[in-house]
């Protein structure tokens, strides 16, 4: 089964924990043991596993990004003026496999999943799917 989430982004750039989301579709799969896959279709969006403990991580990620990929760069070529977050996105990439053992996901004290937008604010979807073995 594939689950769909949609989030709705309010800034530019920006990171939102989709643990819980995971760990809502894994209770409903009644899957305990097997693999979550975390995926978004979007060329300027991506999923990431970081720490959850202290949100200054997030601020401090989302900042060092854009010092290394400025938003605005007179370099840039494309005509959507997104460059930027196309770069940012593919550092990312648009998905994360996780492991599932006895019911529950795989991840460390301070790490959650996250899903991180680099051209909002937009509205994206993206997709859980629980494959058991």
């Amino acid at each position: 089964m594939i689950y769909s989430h949609q989030y709705q982004f309010s800034k530019r750039m920006e990171m939102v924990d989709i643990t819980q989301y995971l760990q809502e579709d894994l209770k409903n799969s009644k899957i305990k043991e097997g693999i979550i896959v975390v995926y978004t279709p979007h060329t300027t969006a991506g999923i990431t596993i970081n720490e959850n403990a202290d949100p200054d991580v997030v601020r401090d990620m989302i900042q060092g990004f854009e010092r290394a990929f400025p938003t605005y760069h007179s370099d840039y070529q494309h005509f959507e003026g997104n460059s930027h977050a196309h770069i940012k996105s593919t550092i990312f990439g648009p998905s994360q496999t996780l492991i599932v053992s006895c019911g529950k996901i795989i991840l460390g004290v301070w790490q959650s999943v996250y899903l991180c937008e680099f051209d909002g604010p937009r509205n994206r979807t993206f997709y859980v799917k629980i494959i058991e073995g």
